[in-house]
């Protein structure tokens, strides 16, 4: 019994990339699929798996993109609320000694 073929991940990506860039010139992705998978030398159904892969890692760095930038807003936000608290507590100390300093009428 053979034992499967390993491709380098310079392959996969490279057959992957083949599929997005040319599926318009197929009628389907599947048809673009079995093409490029023949010149390759795999299984349609291998580089399907790929693609399927591809396009899952692509949409969850995207969150996590948008989720990461959401935290970053966040952190700057809350920085800039710790200075204006910082001078409002400074603010009233200041005030409230300048109350007490007052000669009385």
């Amino acid at each position: 019994m053979n034992s499967p073929k390993r491709y380098s991940p310079e392959v996969r990506e490279r057959a992957v990339r083949l599929v997005i860039e040319q599926q318009g010139e197929y009628p389907s992705k599947w048809a673009a699929i079995c093409s490029i998978a023949s010149k390759f030398g795999c299984t349609p159904e291998t580089l399907r798996a790929w693609c399927k892969r591809t396009e899952l890692t692509q949409e969850n760095s995207s969150v996590n993109l948008s989720e990461h930038e959401r935290l970053k807003q966040l952190e700057r936000e809350n920085t800039e609320l710790k200075r204006a608290n910082e001078i409002l507590r400074k603010a009233a100390a200041f005030f409230a000694q300048a109350e007490l300093d007052r000669k009385p009428n």
